[in-house]
């Protein structure tokens, strides 16, 4: 199966090896993204039934739909460092199960404030995942490579929404009842239980690296470990830094974290609220719903794929992650306006996700260009960690836009200068001023 572009490779073998690893993971690795993202924004279908049970205002809503970043953000850095210390497999189906838990532990909630500390602990348990796969994707695909590895496994995330969302209304409107319970109850039951099987399954399929794998022929392992030494040694030649204390101090860090930052508040933003944007606009079937919030994240899934294999054939970051951002802030300025025409409006979330989700893919590969080593993994965690905060800050900014207005159209106005910003950050980062991004100066001969 080959799911990386064949005009990446100069030798037969090198194809093989990197198109072996990429059918053997990915796939794994996008279902474990599509049930973490499930986990993580499900709350906004169970919110549809939820808030009259548990007394959840809108603002209460939003605020306990982001506080769940708080708690991921507070263990993310921690986490990846533990991850490089204690081995990837181990440490990746720790979090996947302890998750599970929490998710279905969420049939329990029945306050407000219940609602808060499980949204808080869900965090908390979920912390280093994401961050964490995209360090474990460097042990074994080099930086050319990246931008469409991270395409590829970012998938999980429109999936997510294109499979759940009609899950989630199909699974509310039929088992409400059921055993006493109500249908957003049955809703994290059904959907947290993957999570907690899927980690005992990954402890014993996932390898550590390259070195590790008996399914690669010892060729085939050659040419990865190879490329990558080389990779690394050329990065810490060009003053790639490879310690923690690099990461903290490095300008260009904190500048890419900010850009993390404004996508993820456009992403998850619009994700928490879709559904209530849906209802606003006269859909009340929970699975036509379900179905019509699917729309855009399908729209995202093929942007993230075409946009991360043209950026890897050109070997362009800069450009393809900044105007694709724009694209996405044009989109949600489109449906803003146009916020009573269901057409229009799902058009231009739909060009939302799709800019927000393509630039984030490219976005991903910078922090193995810029660091190495425990400071890639301490770059990306912190990237990760202040990105979070987006996903805590633009729910609860919508919550209350729409509780003091009754108008969701302020909050994605609001996003979109966000996003705008962040793109700013990016264009004043050090190391992406010259005429072509990392991708190019970090180049190594090949194997």
């Amino acid at each position: 199966m080959n799911l990386l572009d064949q005009n990446s490779f100069t030798t037969p073998l090198e194809a093989q090896s990197y198109n072996r690893i990429a059918a053997r993971l990915l796939p794994f690795l996008i279902l474990l993204y599509v049930i973490s993202f499930l986990d993580r924004v499900n709350v906004g279908f169970a919110k549809l039934q939820m808030a009259a049970d548990v007394g959840l205002s809108d603002a209460a809503y939003g605020l306990g739909a982001g506080i769940f970043f708080f708690g991921y953000c507070m263990f993310e850095i921690p986490s990846n460092l533990m991850l490089q210390r204690v081995g990837a497999k181990f440490w990746i189906a720790r979090i996947l199960v302890v998750w599970g838990l929490i998710s279905m532990a969420m049939v329990c909630v029945s306050s407000p404030g219940m609602f808060y500390l499980f949204r808080f602990l869900l965090g908390v348990a979920e912390a280093g995942f994401y961050p964490g796969i995209i360090l474990y994707l460097t042990y074994w695909f080099p930086g050319r490579l990246r931008s469409q590895v991270s395409a590829l496994f970012f998938l999980g995330m429109p999936v997510a929404v294109v499979i759940g969302a009609p899950l989630s209304g199909w699974i509310m409107s039929t088992f409400g009842g059921y055993l006493s319970l109500a249908g957003w109850q049955w809703m994290f039951i059904v959907e947290g239980a993957p999570a907690m099987l899927l980690g005992i399954v990954c402890f014993f399929f996932l390898n550590n690296g390259p070195a590790d794998a008996a399914w690669l022929s010892e060729a085939e392992k050659n040419v990865v470990t190879s490329e990558l030494a080389q990779e690394t040694l050329a990065q810490q030649a060009s003053g790639a830094g490879h310690k923690f204390s690099h990461v903290m101090k490095d300008p260009n860090a904190w500048l890419l974290a900010f850009a993390n930052f404004s996508l993820l508040a456009g992403l998850y933003g619009v994700t928490f609220w879709l559904p209530q944007i849906i209802k606003d606009l006269g859909v009340n079937s929970l699975l036509t719903n379900g179905l019509i919030t699917a729309i855009p994240f399908g729209f995202g899934a093929i942007a993230m794929i075409v946009i991360g294999k043209r950026s890897d054939r050109r070997g362009e970051r800069k450009w393809h992650m900044i105007l694709a951002a724009l694209a996405g802030a044009g989109g949600l300025l489109l449906s803003a306006a146009f916020s009573s025409q269901i057409v229009v409006s799902l058009l231009g979330l739909s060009l939302a996700a799709g800019g927000i989700l393509a630039s984030f893919a490219v976005m991903w590969t910078l922090p193995s260009y810029f660091f190495v080593g425990p400071a890639a993994a301490a770059a990306i965690a912190l990237m990760a960690t202040i990105g979070n905060l987006g996903g805590y800050a633009a729910p609860w900014m919508l919550g209350l836009v729409k509780q003091a207005t009754q108008r969701l159209d302020l909050g994605l106005v609001v996003l979109a200068g966000v996003i705008v910003l962040g793109m700013l950050a990016a264009l004043a980062m050090p190391k992406l001023r010259g005429p072509r991004t990392p991708a190019a100066a970090a180049a190594v001969p090949r194997p």
